[in-house]
């Protein structure tokens, strides 16, 4: 059975957890304070410290709880077998989604400027959450291999998927953080996207399994 006590915690760290992620992705970490936290959470300042003993401690749990719920919508994404164009039009399309959602683009923007002072949140996030995803879709581009619809091995499997997700996430990633007030438009994706499969297909679709590639469509 359950520990209760464990319960009871968990019950009680989940809206500090949610008030303290929309609090460090507003504010930043460094001009965020627990008071803050414990006020859009709206428990004590004992609950907050309870559950997280430090401010990293709290910023942390929410790094991995953000990267894990972005994993989660790559994870549970179900492509069609036997079209690779397909599978990596849709995997790119969810993966921009993430990246450069307005959540996705804060967690960003304040893990990359906290990380010369906390290396090592830092590389939770990298951990959490760029390696799981660029191992998820190398395990998709195993699939595609086995089925000889590509051919990685000049490179492997680890590094196609990280070319793979540099194509996605270069042009559109930098645009968008370069241009806070700006979401890109469903036809911006689209295009970002097409672009990177047609791009990665050209270099590692099979010799004569010829890939079905997406359209490429031109800039307004």
């Amino acid at each position: 059975m359950p520990n209760p006590r464990s319960v009871a915690r968990q019950d009680k760290s989940l809206p500090v957890l949610k008030a303290a992620a929309s609090v460090f992705l507003a504010h930043g970490f460094s001009a965020a304070t627990t008071d803050m936290i414990q006020r859009a959470a709206k428990v004590s300042k004992a609950t907050v410290y309870a559950c997280f003993p430090t401010k990293e401690a709290l910023f942390a749990a929410v790094i991995e709880r953000e990267c894990a719920a972005m994993a989660e919508t790559l994870r549970t994404l179900e492509t069609a077998p036997g079209d690779v164009s397909r599978t990596l039009t849709e995997l790119g399309l969810a993966y921009l989604r993430i990246v450069l959602s307005p959540t996705g683009l804060a967690l960003f923007r304040v893990v990359v400027a906290e990380a010369p002072r906390f290396p090592e949140l830092a590389r939770r996030f990298y951990l959490a959450g760029p390696k799981v995803i660029a191992r998820m879709i190398a395990e998709r581009l195993e699939v595609a291999a086995q089925a000889d619809e590509i051919d990685v091995q000049a490179v492997g499997l680890e590094a196609a998927a990280s070319l793979f997700v540099s194509l996605l996430r270069g042009e559109g990633q930098l645009e968008c953080l370069t241009h806070p007030d700006a979401y890109p438009s469903a036809e911006q994706l689209d295009r970002w996207v097409r672009r990177a499969v047609t791009t990665f297909l050209a270099a590692f679709a099979a010799n004569g399994h010829p890939a079905r590639t997406p359209p490429t469509e031109e800039m307004p």
